[in-house]
């Protein structure tokens, strides 16, 4: 039997992946084969498990994978610090090693380097870094010397590439990582990040230095009849049994979205004795709304009254034409240029997206709850 039939709020793994086959085979050919990625989706949506289960699958001798989350990074050189360090580490399993390369590759930079108690897995390196070009450079170039020194390709994840936008001087930053990975030859570079507008930004636009950077993966939602042999059979494997039914509308009543249906999946079983019945559902659904409450509440709690407005329209249907005299004179949306600017601000809060110039609530528990708080 399973301890833990369904997974949400953390990177899924083993049992708990489901499907995927297509874009799992797409980024293995990809990481084997040199090729730039950028994976794009919204918050939730299965981005790091696909990241991680592809990172575990084509790790060797000839391939090295190197990955790092950059959310809590706030500059470059937080930026360069967390980068040298995590290639360092997980280009070697010796300690002896990653200190030899640091002192081969980054000498001219005076790294200082602090351990931990177990310095293979805790240890942090950081720079007395001028803003010289030459020693930027030796940074960005660190995993293709040691993929030549080693003989080997290394593939480079970096998750939340979004933060970079954030950074001071970002175009600048921008260009330059850009004008040095594009001519490495043993290393590619996997982009992700959870706040999709901010990643279609940088790589979908042309007066940016990511446009066409690599091959863009539009992640799309998992399928319902996959969702509901992986439900069903999670179900089975812990003595209980949910049927085919009750398991498809777990998935139609969050829309497919990867989190949520491992979340509502978790708590129908929570509440199922050894058959899930439509009053375990319904019980469950309550505890999604209840669960997430708190964190809508704070996502909303400082939004103005034209956003609000803004929101009501989208909950009552309108996806385009808020500038016509009747939606804005309805909703109280004032000027056409105050609906851009709304439109703008609700994308940021990631209250909203833009999808095929219609305007989506993505979060469909989101949804439901707004629909109660607003009476719509």
């Amino acid at each position: 039997m399973i301890n833990k039939p369904f997974i949400f709020g953390v990177a899924a793994s083993g049992d708990n992946f489901t499907d995927r086959e297509k874009e799992t085979e797409r980024l293995l050919q990809n990481f084997r084969h040199g090729i730039n990625t950028v994976l794009i989706s919204p918050r939730r949506w299965g981005k790091t498990s696909l990241v991680r289960k592809v990172c575990g699958l084509v790790q060797t001798d000839q391939i090295k994978v190197v990955y790092l989350d950059i959310f809590s990074c706030r500059s470059d050189k937080d930026f360069y610090d967390a980068f040298a360090a995590a290639v360092l580490k997980q280009t070697s399993s010796k300690i002896d090693e990653w200190l030899e390369n640091t002192k081969l590759f980054l000498s001219r930079i005076s790294p200082k380097i602090s351990l931990g108690v177990d310095p293979m897995t805790d240890f942090s390196v950081s720079f007395e870094m001028k803003s010289k070009s030459s020693d930027i450079d030796e940074i960005l170039q660190l995993p293709e010397k040691i993929a030549q020194k080693k003989g080997c390709s290394i593939v480079v994840c970096i998750n939340e590439f979004q933060q970079i936008a954030e950074f001071k001087d970002s175009k600048m930053f921008q260009k330059k990582l850009r004008s040095v990975w594009q001519l490495q030859k043993s290393v590619s570079y996997c982009l992700f990040g959870s706040k999709k507008h901010l990643m279609n930004e940088l790589f979908e636009k042309k007066s940016l230095p990511f446009y066409k950077f690599g091959d863009a993966i539009y992640l799309q939602k998992i399928v319902t009849h996959d969702w509901v042999e992986y439900i069903c059979r999670q179900f089975e494997a812990t003595g209980k049994h949910i049927s085919s039914s009750l398991a498809e509308e777990i998935c139609l009543t969050v829309e497919n979205h990867s989190s949520y249906v491992q979340q509502l999946a978790w708590l129908v079983w929570i509440h199922t004795d050894n058959v899930a019945t439509r009053q375990d559902f319904d019980m469950a659904y309550q505890d999604i709304i209840d669960q997430n409450t708190p964190l809508f509440e704070k996502q909303t709690e400082s939004l103005t009254t034209n956003q609000m407005n803004f929101l009501r329209a989208v909950l009552d249907g309108v996806s385009s034409e808020f500038t016509t005299q009747e939606v804005l004179n309805k909703y109280h949306l004032g000027s056409s240029a105050n609906v851009s600017a709304i439109k703008r601000a609700l994308v940021k809060k990631e209250l909203i997206e833009i999808e095929r110039r219609q305007v989506v609530i993505s979060d469909p528990v989101l949804k439901v709850w707004l629909k109660r708080e607003l009476g719509a």
